[in-house]
């Protein structure tokens, strides 16, 4: 076999198709940010711009800018270094690991937590673990989950009922057909990222409770701007505790780097003992885990922050509608614009970067399914109103040609039919 040659035809392939995919090169500068520098190869210049707004970044409360947060980094560097050293058996666990662990599951009213160097890889390893060592457990996946829960399920070969998107009919009518004593987990996420969608928690709860099962929950994207004190989504519906096991980012609205899941002492101790992804890597940097404590305790105090975000995401959905531009509407703060075409959604994106220095990222398959091309934009609390009115502007410059042809905005019960 030549491999070289399969390696090319296989890129040549995704390119013809248009979803392959091009990075774009950007320098985030604190002082000035959303404002941004952008790299010349993308606009065509000569050098790199510094006047881009970025509109679609995860770190919705800008706290890896913060500058507690920075100091408590910069502080744990110079005094242990940048590394841990080893996995957390062999040399690699610190004060610090601990103690964020400690207040992560203070954060979400749980017994223990357990960090990982990603939330895809908590995802993937917890749930290979779960179905790996539970002889005969039945899966129960919402169809718009992450691609890091559906690996760690595929991965082990499990048995997995797939559901509509947040249909919990369908949900219940898979879940009888099993004997209260077969194990089951429902697999589900309270913000669903490319869509915006949120769910009702305590349903799934209650089901779980009627037909014995456990449930694994990805709070990921709700984590830091919903709940009491920002711990997510459960906790707004008051059911964090019964939860079996929530998973969450400290790369997100934390602004680090890492992952987590929490839950009670038993099943920690479980995952903690048998995940691969947890026993066979080095441990995350000691100022990393530092750094994420910090933030925390700050987001703990920043429902003004909050409280910014959802006016701000309610004034672009109020300007969206307006202007008749589609969109996803899940009220969130994650906002979806619906352009379908891969090609055509990577060309909108970039003429809103070349014409108006606004950075949106075309989103594309396998992120969504094909045909559900997008532009997800979200916005943090350094973007003005101002801003604001200048992306519609921009937007509706952009989307003109396609105005006149698309759907109205879909309301968030209606999702599942449109995907």
């Amino acid at each position: 076999m030549n491999y070289k040659k399969f390696f090319k035809e296989e890129v040549s392939q995704t390119k013809k198709s248009g979803y392959y995919r091009e990075f774009v090169p950007i320098l985030r500068k604190r002082a000035t940010f959303p404002f941004s520098s952008i790299s010349h190869e993308v606009k065509d210049s000569s050098s790199f711009d510094t006047d881009t707004k970025i509109w679609c970044t995860n770190d919705y409360l800008n706290m890896s800018q913060h500058g507690s947060v920075i100091q408590t980094m910069v502080d744990v560097i110079h005094e242990v270094g940048a590394s841990s050293g080893g996995t957390r058996n062999i040399s690699g666990t610190t004060p610090y690991h601990l103690e964020l662990e400690e207040k992560i599951a203070s954060f979400h009213k749980t017994d223990n937590a357990l960090l990982f160097n990603s939330a895809y890889l908590a995802n993937q390893s917890t749930l290979w673990t779960l179905c790996k060592k539970i002889k005969n457990l039945q899966i129960f996946s919402d169809e718009l989950n992450h691609a890091s829960l559906i690996q760690g399920i595929k991965n082990a070969n499990a048995d997995c009922h797939i559901f509509p998107h947040n249909n919990l009919r369908s949900l219940e009518s898979l879940l009888k057909q099993y004997d209260k004593s077969v194990p089951k987990l429902i697999v589900f996420e309270s913000l669903y990222s490319m869509d915006g969608t949120t769910v009702n928690i305590a349903d799934y709860v209650d089901l779980a409770k009627k037909y014995n099962a456990m449930t694994y929950l990805d709070e990921v994207h709700a984590i830091g701007l919903y709940g009491p004190n920002g711990s997510g989504i459960a906790a707004d519906y008051g059911v964090s505790e019964d939860i079996d096991l929530i998973n969450g980012t400290l790369a997100k609205a934390i602004g680090q780097i890492g992952g987590y899941i929490a839950g009670n002492n038993s099943i920690i101790d479980f995952i903690r003992s048998n995940a691969p992804g947890f026993i066979f890597t080095t441990s995350m940097m000691p100022s990393v885990a530092a750094a994420a404590k910090t933030s925390i305790n700050i987001i703990e105090t920043a429902d003004h922050l909050r409280k910014d975000i959802v006016k701000k995401s309610n004034y672009i959905r109020s300007k969206l509608i307006k202007n008749n531009i589609n969109f996803i509407d899940g009220e969130s703060h994650i906002i979806p614009i619906i352009i379908r075409d891969a090609q055509l959604a990577k060309n909108i994106s970039k003429e809103l970067l070349v014409k108006f220095n606004i950075y949106v990222q075309a989103i594309f398959y396998p992120t969504v399914p094909k045909q559900n091309s997008r532009l997800r934009i979200t916005v943090t609390p350094k973007h003005s109103y101002e801003d604001i009115d200048f992306l519609i502007f921009a937007l509706k410059k952009s989307l003109s040609p396609l105005l006149a042809k698309t759907e109205k905005n879909i309301p968030s019960n209606q999702l599942s039919s449109f995907i």
